[in-house]
């Protein structure tokens, strides 16, 4: 089974590209690749399979979902990296934020990792409680 990607035009991969290189930079010279890595998984982290809902869409950056307590401390994360959107307007906040987490593992010795454009930022977020929780078990899955 293949997967299905967006497309995004060539202009929107250079500029992805030239984000990537100058995220590699600030993560490794700021030491917040756990940072990064938090930011996206928690904004990847809230997808549900059975609704297709939830998931990466760009929603961290807004108060309603960096007020759900699971995200506390993002905020930090958000205010690093909106110098970034400032530079690349056209890269979605959504594309940012995993963007920046594969940067967090690559900097830190981890693999590289394919990175797919073409996220759409959602203007509300998931609703509270869609992380998983490790009190949960299996079960929560």
């Amino acid at each position: 089974m293949t997967k299905n990607y967006p497309t995004v035009s060539e202009d929107y991969k250079k500029a992805v590209e030239k984000c990537k290189r100058k995220l590699r930079g600030f993560i490794a010279e700021k030491n917040c690749a756990p940072l990064m890595l938090r930011i996206a998984w928690h904004s990847a982290g809230t997808y549900d399979v059975k609704t297709k809902t939830g998931g990466p869409f760009g929603t961290m950056r807004l108060a309603a979902e960096q007020a759900h307590s699971a995200n506390n401390g993002l905020d930090i994360a958000v205010r690093l990296l909106e110098p970034f959107k400032e530079q690349f307007p056209t890269i979605s906040y959504a594309d940012l934020y995993q963007l920046a987490g594969v940067v967090g593992v690559e900097v830190t010795g981890g693999p590289d990792i394919p990175f797919h454009p073409g996220r759409d930022d959602k203007a509300e977020p998931p609703q509270e409680g869609r992380l998983p929780d490790a009190k949960q078990g299996l079960y929560f899955f």
